[in-house]
């Protein structure tokens, strides 16, 4: 993923309504939804869902689908999985990120 990628899928997702609907195709699996059974889930009113599904079409992070009469949102999983590698790209410089040691924790603090 290139940088203005990333960019394009942080920004689509930088608003709660937009995150609200991704945070729920995602469990829903390749199978998607309906736009109005999101609708419905989220209590939002069509025009403003329909806005905001577009936004995450074009951002890469959700594919809509004809089938009847419907269009089915799924969340788009390569493109989740290519922005979560570039977030993690350089994560701790390729060490193992946390703690050395696990940490005691108790109500007056945490030592290693």
């Amino acid at each position: 993923m290139e940088n203005k990628e990333a960019v394009a899928a942080l920004a689509a997702l930088a608003q709660e309504s937009r995150l609200a609907i991704f945070r729920l195709l995602v469990p829903a699996g390749p199978e998607g939804l309906a736009a109005s059974k999101i609708a419905e889930a989220l209590g939002m009113p069509p025009s403003s869902l329909s806005f905001h599904l577009k936004e995450l079409s074009h951002a890469g992070l959700i594919v809509p689908r004809q089938i009847g009469r419907f269009i089915i949102y799924a969340a788009q999983f390569d493109t989740m999985h290519a922005l979560l590698a570039f977030l993690t790209e350089n994560c701790c410089g390729g060490k193992p990120c946390g703690p050395a040691a696990p940490l005691a924790c108790t109500p007056g603090g945490c030592t290693t």
